[in-house]
């Protein structure tokens, strides 16, 4: 598999490396990798694994996203990486996210053109985790917007947020896992925490489109308490965030 530089790290001790990218901060020994499975240590240096390489390439309708507020009655090509940051153990991909599974390079510029093909409106970066395709996302946006096409995330949040500030101003719309509004569930669930999530959504709302989705799971995260915390948390960002 073709390496790729990544973005977002330092050098630790003993020839690790510390990914800078998402709240695990990983430290990574040398020739192992990540959490996420495709950030690794190579010679002393952090590299992507998983640069363009897609697991699957479907023109889906936008609400399928969902995205009930952005173009609506469009549709957009849809891809996603191999991998994930977090470990949910009710995730609806989990073949994809939790598994190796085999993948195709699609480099930025033939994704710009099959994404203006067939009706799409654009690219939606979706169904496991696209934020560990940082790298590729940040060289393929700027190519899709000057070729008058839109960009989607559809991601977990889970993420530093200076690497955040930097990739929401070149996004048109997020749609954002938001999976409990309790931490709890975050750890004993998902392996991750609630509030980098809650931080990505208020850095989001501000520079693009953004809606927020809760997976309900009845007797783990159905609780109206628990529901309408966030949905008055949501409200006091803007009370234009559609709650899905």
């Amino acid at each position: 598999m073709e390496e790729h530089e990544a973005l977002f790290w330092e050098k630790a001790e003993e020839d690790r490396v510390r990914c800078l990218l998402c709240p695990h901060k990983c430290v990574i020994a040398p020739d192992r990798t990540g959490r996420c499975g495709v950030r690794k240590n190579t010679g002393g240096e952090l590299v992507s694994l998983s640069y363009g390489r897609t697991v699957t390439a479907v023109i889906d309708p936008i609400e399928k996203k969902p995205l009930y507020h952005f173009m609506p009655g469009s549709r957009i090509l849809s891809i996603g990486p191999n991998g994930c940051t977090l470990t949910c153990d009710h995730c609806q991909n989990w073949r994809i996210s939790q598994e190796k599974v085999t993948t195709e390079y699609i480099g930025p510029e033939d994704l710009v053109r099959a994404a203006g093909r067939d009706g799409s409106i654009g690219v939606a970066f979706t169904y496991t985790e696209p934020l560990i395709w940082y790298e590729y996302i940040m060289d393929a946006t700027p190519l899709l917007h000057e070729a008058g096409l839109k960009s989607v995330l559809v991601t977990n949040g889970f993420l530093e947020p200076g690497p955040a500030a930097e990739i929401v101003s070149e996004v048109d719309a997020f749609n954002i896992d938001l999976k409990s509004f309790d931490d709890a569930f975050y750890r004993d669930h998902c392996g991750g925490a609630i509030e980098p999530v809650k931080k990505f959504i208020e850095i989001a709302a501000p520079e693009s489109h953004v809606e927020v989705t809760c997976l309900v799971i009845p007797g783990k995260n159905d609780g109206i308490g628990g529901i309408g915390r966030m949905a008055e948390w949501l409200a006091g960002i803007s009370r234009d965030i559609p709650l899905h």
